[in-house]
């Protein structure tokens, strides 16, 4: 099954003293001996390295462009690259009508129309309350993710 990975889980997996960071770990590495598809997109890779480079008193890592990159680089080696098209940034229009998207959220509305677009229906995230309005889509906390998996018919 194809997961699409939320930019949270990326940055805390790489966050060591965060207390977020076990957890992140711990839900890649259950969902890949799963044999599920690891996938991010171009946003969630722009996200991440956002993060990365900003400075530490706004909420980022602050780390140089070389770390960034570096770190950015096992991502595309590790994560299938699902590809933008005009079909998702269509997708992204409707999705922001209709379900009354504003602000800082259309960044979520895209993330799932690229997910509608490339028929991944899971999104492992620490925000799972920001996805609620997205019927397409199930979230799926780090924390339950286990659980939730262990009950769950794999698809061929």
């Amino acid at each position: 099954m194809k997961v699409l990975i939320d930019t949270n889980i990326l940055v805390r997996s790489v966050q060591r003293s965060h207390a977020l960071m076990r957890p992140a770990r711990n839900a890649l590495r259950f969902l890949y001996q799963q044999g599920n598809e690891l996938c991010v997109t171009p946003q969630n890779i722009s996200e991440f390295w956002n993060v990365c480079t900003r400075p530490r008193e706004v909420n980022g890592l602050e780390h140089s462009i070389g770390e960034a990159d570096r770190l950015t680089s096992r991502i595309e080696l590790f994560f299938t690259v699902l590809p933008d098209s005009i079909e998702a940034f269509k997708a992204w229009r409707r999705l922001v009508v209709v379900n009354e998207v504003r602000g800082a959220k259309v960044h979520d509305a895209r993330l799932v129309a690229i997910m509608e677009m490339h028929g991944v229906e899971h999104l492992p995230t620490f925000n799972t309350s920001d996805f609620k309005r997205f019927e397409s889509i199930t979230t799926l906390h780090p924390t339950s993710l286990t659980e939730w998996l262990l009950h769950t018919p794999q698809q061929p």
